[in-house]
């Protein structure tokens, strides 16, 4: 009798403690407490938006990209707070190697102020504090969907790819297993077995975006949704290329001075889109890529894809002091690295 007195004297001045001291015990609360000391105190956002450990996790992914040019390295893409497909896997990368000290250019097909680009180089600035550009000779990072600046990037700089399908051998083999073990063999005959019907069927190599290459004699590769008038520029590029795919969770490189050669036979070659008889009607610019602007006559007038670049032509045009790099093209529609390109 005088144990159960005694247990029940311990119990009520537990509750008593309980009441007038809080406890980090969430199994005693007293009723009285309000929700605001129950919760965490309020953190922001980490730097750049991502946690450390997603970071850390993703440059480790791109090291081990870097090291095999060409090959897919699965990683855990992060829920961001926009919808996949629309950059997220390039934004993951660009947020996670961004410094305060880096320059972000963004830029959607060319354009620098379409809304795509203007969303993710507005949501880059303020997660990171980094200055943004339009200039590529300025810029330390580049991300962009579907197009490679006009002016040669250099040395130290960084071009992120966004990229919607990593796989370029999905639409012949949809099995991922089964491609995985064709990359591990080399096995591409039936990539050539496409491009040999093409050429059988319409005369040409019909591929435009995406044209597959080889990385370093070793991987077959999609280049991204980039035109063939920009698959060249990863030739031999002083500057190191990243593409990453945030809904299939794949990201690989291409690392400085790779070799990275388009599919083509020995006696039919890779081509790029012809743009000799196109000029910009804002700038004069020949032999560059360019937007076809439907007329209502039905006519077209073109335009410079990269609007850096044009607006760079503009200024230079009106007079102002302006610094315009080398292009990959010449004039004469040469390609830079002399020889690459074959007629």
């Amino acid at each position: 009798m005088d144990n159960t007195k005694e247990t029940m004297s311990n119990i009520e001045k537990t509750l008593s403690d309980a009441e007038e001291t809080p406890s980090d015990d969430l199994s005693i609360v007293n009723p009285k407490t309000p929700l605001s000391a129950l919760a965490h105190p309020h953190k922001d956002y980490s730097y750049a938006f991502l946690d450390e450990f997603a970071k850390r996790e993703i440059r480790r992914r791109i090291l081990k990209a870097i090291a095999i040019p060409g090959y897919q390295v699965p990683y855990a893409s992060r829920e961001m707070p926009m919808a996949r497909g629309w950059g997220t896997g390039g934004l993951q990368v660009t947020l996670s190697l961004v410094g305060p000290g880096d320059i972000v250019k963004v830029i959607d097909q060319g354009d620098d102020d379409s809304v795509n680009a203007a969303n993710l180089r507005r949501f880059i600035a303020r997660m990171a504090g980094v200055k943004t550009t339009a200039n590529p000779l300025e810029a330390t990072l580049i991300q962009s969907r579907h197009r490679i600046p006009e002016e040669r990037l250099r040395e130290g700089q960084a071009l992120i790819l966004q990229v919607p399908v990593p796989e370029p051998l999905r639409h012949i083999e949809p099995s991922m297993a089964k491609t995985r073990e064709m990359h591990a063999d080399a096995d591409y005959a039936l990539m050539w077995l496409v491009l040999y019907e093409q050429l059988v069927r319409y005369g040409e190599f019909v591929t435009g975006a995406s044209y597959p290459v080889i990385v370093n004699e070793r991987y077959l590769m999609s280049p991204s949704p980039i035109p063939r008038w920009d698959t060249p520029m990863l030739h031999q590029a002083a500057h190191l290329t990243i593409l990453s795919a945030g809904r299939e969770k794949r990201l690989y490189a291409v690392p400085p001075y790779t070799d990275v050669h388009p599919l083509e036979f020995d006696d039919v070659y890779f081509q790029v889109e012809s743009q000799a008889d196109r000029v910009c009607r804002l700038t004069g610019a020949r032999q560059k890529f360019m937007n076809e602007i439907p007329q209502p006559d039905g006519g077209s007038l073109f335009s410079l894809s990269d609007t850096g670049y044009a607006g760079k032509l503009l200024k230079r045009l009106q007079d102002q002091d302006v610094v315009i790099g080398e292009t990959y093209y010449d004039e004469n529609g040469g390609f830079y690295h002399a020889g690459y390109l074959k007629s």
